[in-house]
């Protein structure tokens, strides 16, 4: 059943372990409600695939998750023919004389749908509630599939020669992901409803490090998220997200730790930090200045 309010809509984040904010539980919701395709930009690791997958599961449909790429075309994303089948299709058919036609090769039966395709198409396993199609990463995609999108964020339909127009009976809910590599056109951003995704404040961080990483102490989840928003201040290539925050908790009650130390930190920075540069910039004394800050807000 679909949410009826964003406070509903919220909640049922929330049953996935996913703590959405109110703009963000608001403008999915607008997103069910008004048939829009929902695009989420941001820096890696803030949950825009989280929030895809987190309302596929609300929902009870699966997500179909399209992993945009340089080069990616049309056929890899809507459809492929199923060419072997086709050829022994045929050939079986000559074998009994027949002279099979354009309609008998070109049907339903040889189609590969991908997730594009696939997204228009009801689900039956979980009939009356729209699909979940993810298209992930579309910065990381070529403009001219940009402009191929634009038909199915638009008129939630797509067409293929050998057949027609495939049209959904419900629209699908289409979340587009960007990490803002590079920007993305207007024409994409106008068919879609937007929002920025930034790194949640202090007391939703803890919220989801507690629901993800409870094997860590309450007493070393604070120190922990503490310490990542101060070093989310350092000027560094790329800041750890809530991903890392989870992993880093979870390594450190891996480790036995239960309470942070420079050393600790030290011999786990490579769970926060992926860039190696960035790990020259926390050196030794950097560490042991962020230990002794206080947290912000605090």
């Amino acid at each position: 059943m679909l949410p009826q309010s964003i406070d509903q809509t919220a909640a049922l984040l929330e049953a996935q372990q996913y703590f959405a904010d109110r703009e963000t539980a608001t403008v999915l919701y607008l997103a069910l409600r008004m048939q829009r395709p929902l695009f989420l930009e941001g820096e890696p690791g803030v949950g825009k695939t989280a929030l895809a997958r987190a309302i596929a599961d609300a929902l009870g449909t699966r997500l179909l998750r399209l992993q945009c790429y340089e080069g990616l075309d049309a056929s890899s994303a809507l459809y492929e023919w199923d060419y072997p089948r086709q050829i022994m299709a045929l050939r079986l058919a000559e074998a009994r004389g027949e002279r099979p036609d354009a309609q008998s090769l070109y049907h339903d039966d040889f189609l590969l749908k991908r997730p594009l395709l696939e997204s228009l198409l009801p689900d039956p396993a979980a009939p009356g509630i729209p699909r979940v199609l993810l298209i992930d990463e579309i910065d990381r995609a070529d403009e001219p599939f940009e402009a191929f999108l634009l038909e199915v964020l638009s008129e939630y339909q797509v067409s293929i020669p050998e057949i027609g127009v495939v049209r959904a009976e419900q629209p699908p809910l289409i979340i587009v992901t960007s990490n803002r590599t590079r920007e993305v056109h207007d024409a994409l951003k106008r068919r879609c409803l937007y929002q920025w995704m930034g790194y949640p404040q202090r007391e939703r961080e803890l919220q989801i490090v507690a629901a993800r990483a409870s094997e860590a102490a309450a007493a070393l989840q604070h120190q922990a998220i503490d310490f990542i928003h101060r070093l989310r201040g350092i000027d560094l290539f790329k800041s750890p997200g809530i991903a890392e925050a989870i992993d880093w908790c979870r390594a450190l009650a891996a480790l036995g730790v239960s309470e942070l130390d420079p050393q600790s930190v030290r011999d786990t920075l490579g769970v926060l930090l992926k860039y190696q540069d960035d790990l020259a910039r926390v050196d030794g004394p950097t560490v042991a200045e962020l230990l002794a800050s206080r947290a912000p807000g605090v």
